[in-house]
């Protein structure tokens, strides 16, 4: 569920300079281990017999390997055969971390799919001193680029600080 998570975020690139409303940032890979097992802690769950669909609601954190997901809520979309995940809906304040990257923003959505994750609301990307900030991110994991929109702001550290 995760493994293209994990890879977006702990290869970030920042962009060497950012003067428009909307920036290109190529990421790197990381080869991340899909058999890790993934652990989801949350104060409730609810599941729909119906569809099949799950929402964790309360302080919910969901690990694999390096990589945290925190947020308020999660639901998870499941594919019409009931057994994999087609999308993964994180609101209320979300953050992602690995060993060496934060990302945060106020929704995100992981369409698993289409292999994007859309993050939206007061976006701030981190890595190590440098940041980056806009009001939009959308990440396209198969090419491994992302786009950042409106009021792109960044902070780029260089050499050893």
């Amino acid at each position: 569920m995760t493994r293209h998570i994990a890879w977006f975020l702990a290869g970030l690139v920042m962009a060497s300079s950012v003067t428009a409303q909307s920036t290109n940032i190529e990421l790197g890979g990381l080869e991340a281990d899909p058999d890790a097992p993934v652990e989801i802690s949350a104060e409730n769950l609810a599941v729909d017999q119906e569809n099949g669909n799950a929402v964790f609601t309360g302080n919910v954190v969901i690990g694999q390997g390096n990589l945290r997901i925190a947020a308020a809520r999660v639901e998870v979309e499941y594919g019409a055969d009931g057994g994999d995940i087609e999308t993964l809906r994180a609101t209320g304040g979300v953050t992602f971390t690995t060993d060496e990257t934060a990302a945060e923003a106020q929704e995100a959505d992981y369409n698993l799919a289409r292999d994007s994750i859309i993050m939206t609301g007061d976006v701030l990307v981190t890595q190590g001193q440098s940041a980056i900030s806009a009001a939009r991110m959308t990440v396209d994991l198969t090419t491994g680029n992302a786009v950042m929109e409106g009021n792109v702001r960044t902070i780029l550290q260089q050499g050893d600080q």
